[in-house]
C-alpha cells in the first residue's frame, strides 16, 4: 500500500473524477453513524445495515435494496431520523412524505453525477420489517473496530468507537453512488460494501498491527470465518455474496474500484471526524451553526447570554 500523500496520476489508476465535490456528501452521511433516534437500538446506521440485509435475506433484489437504501442515506444527511415512517407517524401523507425526501436528496444532491439524483429521488422506501436479519448482522453491529492502529506501536483509541455494521454500511451506500462512474453496478457494489467483513463476526478487530502479527494465520483464518456466515445465508445469495467478494482483491475492475475508493474514504473520513469534534469550539455552534438563530425572542435570548457572559 502506498503511504497517504505519495503522488500518484489518478486518471492512469481509473479513480473517479468527481470525489472532490462528494467528500462533502460522504461526509454528511457517515455521520448518520453518530445518529440515534429514540426506540431504535443503535445508530440511524446500524438500523440501515440490519434493515438492509433482513430486505437481502427476505429475497429483495440487491440492485432495489441499494437504490432505497441510498435513497434513505442521502436523505437522511439532512433529514436525519425524519425518515418516512416517522413523517408518516406524524400524520403526514404517503406523498407528502415523498416530497420532503426528495426536496432533501435535491439539496444535498447536487455533486451526484447526472442523473443519479433524479434516481434517487425516484427509489423506494426502504422495505421495514421484511423479517430477522442474520445474527452475524446483529454482531457485526455491536463488534467495534479497532480504528487506527500499526505494527510496532500503542493504539490510538478513540471514543466512541465506530461498528462493524456502521463501517459496512458506509461503503456499501458509497461504493453504490460511486458505482456508475466506475462502471460498477451498484447493487454489486452495495452487496460487497455491506458483506466486507464478514469474518469480523467471530474476529474482534485487533486492526492492521494484529493482522501483521498473525502473519501467515491471517488469509485462512478470514477464509473460513468469512466461509462460515455465508453457510447462514440462503443458497443463492451465498453464492452472490462469495463470487463479489473476490473485486477486494484488487483496484484493476469497476467493482474493486467502487469498493475500494469507498472503503478508504470512510476510514479517513472516519479519522477526519474524530479530529474535527476534538477541535469543536463553542463558537462553531453559535457562530457559524447559528445555535441562538433568528427568532422573535433573539433579542431576549442576546441579552440573557450578555448577562451570563457566554456571548462569542
Amino acid at each position: 500500500m502506498s503511504p497517504v500523500g505519495t503522488a500518484h496520476q489518478p486518471e492512469t489508476l481509473g479513480v473517479p473524477s468527481g470525489l472532490g465535490d462528494l467528500v462533502g456528501l460522504f461526509r454528511e452521511i457517515g455521520d448518520l453513524k453518530r445518529v440515534h433516534v429514540a426506540g431504535r437500538p443503535g445508530s440511524i446506521a446500524d438500523h440501515a445495515f440490519l434493515r438492509a440485509w433482513s430486505a437481502l435475506v427476505a429475497g429483495e433484489d440487491p440492485a432495489r435494496v441499494a437504490a432505497a437504501e441510498c435513497a434513505a442515506a442521502v436523505a437522511g444527511a439532512r433529514l436525519a431520523g425524519l425518515d418516512g415512517p416517522v413523517l408518516r407517524d406524524a400524520g403526514l401523507s404517503a406523498d407528502q412524505a415523498r416530497a420532503v425526501r426528495t426536496r432533501a436528496i435535491e439539496e444535498v444532491g447536487a455533486a451526484l453525477p447526472d442523473g443519479l439524483c433524479a434516481l434517487l429521488a425516484a427509489a423506494p422506501d426502504p422495505t421495514e420489517g421484511a423479517g430477522p436479519a442474520p445474527a452475524f448482522a446483529a454482531t457485526l453491529v455491536d463488534q467495534p473496530r479497532a480504528g487506527a492502529t500499526a505494527p510496532g506501536r500503542p493504539r490510538l483509541i478513540v471514543e466512541p468507537p465506530e461498528a462493524h455494521g456502521e463501517h459496512c454500511w458506509a461503503v456499501a451506500v458509497y461504493g453504490a453512488l460511486l458505482a456508475e462512474e466506475t462502471g460498477a453496478e451498484p447493487g454489486d457494489a452495495f452487496l460487497l460494501g455491506l458483506a466486507h467483513h464478514l469474518h469480523n463476526v467471530a474476529l474482534p478487530d485487533a486492526g492492521f498491527a494484529g493482522e501483521i502479527l498473525l502473519g501467515e494465520h491471517l488469509e485462512p483464518m478470514l477464509e473460513r470465518l468469512t466461509e462460515r456466515e455465508l453457510a447462514t445465508l440462503p443458497d443463492a445469495l451465498a453464492a452472490h455474496v462469495r463470487d463479489l467478494l473476490t473485486a477486494r482483491a484488487d483496484a484493476d475492475g469497476p467493482l474493486g474500484r467502487a469498493f475500494h475508493a469507498a472503503d478508504v474514504l470512510d476510514r479517513v473520513l472516519q479519522v477526519h471526524h474524530h479530529a474535527r469534534a476534538a477541535a469543536f469550539t463553542a463558537r462553531d455552534a453559535l457562530v457559524d451553526l447559528e445555535l441562538v438563530h433568528d427568532s422573535p425572542v433573539s433579542a431576549y435570548h442576546d441579552a440573557v447570554l450578555a448577562r451570563a457572559g457566554l456571548v462569542e
